[in-house]
């Protein structure tokens, strides 16, 4: 059962990488055993609702957030996954529907997602949503359009992706917060319509 006990290669890299991160002063135990159990109250897909009904609601705001998602993000409060990591917007529009996938593993932007749903990590999802993302989206009951360009987006550690996703017609006179209700951890992701 390498991998999955605690003496597995997985658990040992991370105590390696916790003990490097002690040494050179950057965190200490304590402080990493604060982050973690901070963790679960502070990672929600509400997180990455709240930015998306920003963007909806303010065009400087979305501007930044598609041209530097960390420093955008940053101004309310939340994190793209640490110092080295580049968070992504991309935008849906009328032409382009993005989705987003790690093939390698299950990389995610967790503080503003929420924990990853277990489709996310499924070996399924990871090698046919990059060959036909058209027939994943359907069979996750979203049908795109053929004159709409499908991109996917494959994260890694070093860059994580957040879906804007089009922001439904009627909504004109709601305000951020009833927006952001609207925004659900698919929507984020690329695998479902807002």
């Amino acid at each position: 059962m390498t991998g999955t006990h605690a003496d597995g290669v997985p658990a040992r890299r991370v105590r390696a990488v916790e003990q490097l991160l002690e040494d050179a002063g950057v965190l200490s135990g304590t402080e990493l055993d604060d982050f973690l159990d901070r963790l679960p109250a502070t990672s929600s897909p509400a997180n990455g609702a709240r930015i998306v009904a920003k963007a909806w609601v303010d065009p400087e705001f979305r501007h930044r957030l598609l041209h530097d998602a960390n420093g955008a993000i940053s101004e309310l409060g939340y994190s793209g996954g640490g110092p080295t990591v580049v968070l992504r917007a991309v935008e849906n529009t009328d032409e382009i529907h993005n989705v987003v996938v790690c093939t390698l593993c299950s990389c995610y932007p967790l503080a503003l997602l929420g924990p990853s749903p277990s489709w996310y990590k499924s070996e399924a999802y990871r090698s046919r949503v990059v060959r036909d993302p058209r027939g994943v989206l359907a069979e996750f009951g979203f049908d795109v359009s053929d004159d709409v360009t499908v991109n996917v987006w494959d994260a890694n550690a070093e860059t994580r992706y957040l879906v804007i996703p089009k922001r439904p017609p009627g909504t004109e006179h709601l305000g951020e917060q009833e927006l952001a209700e609207l925004v659900t951890r698919r929507g984020l992701i690329g695998t479902a319509p807002v």
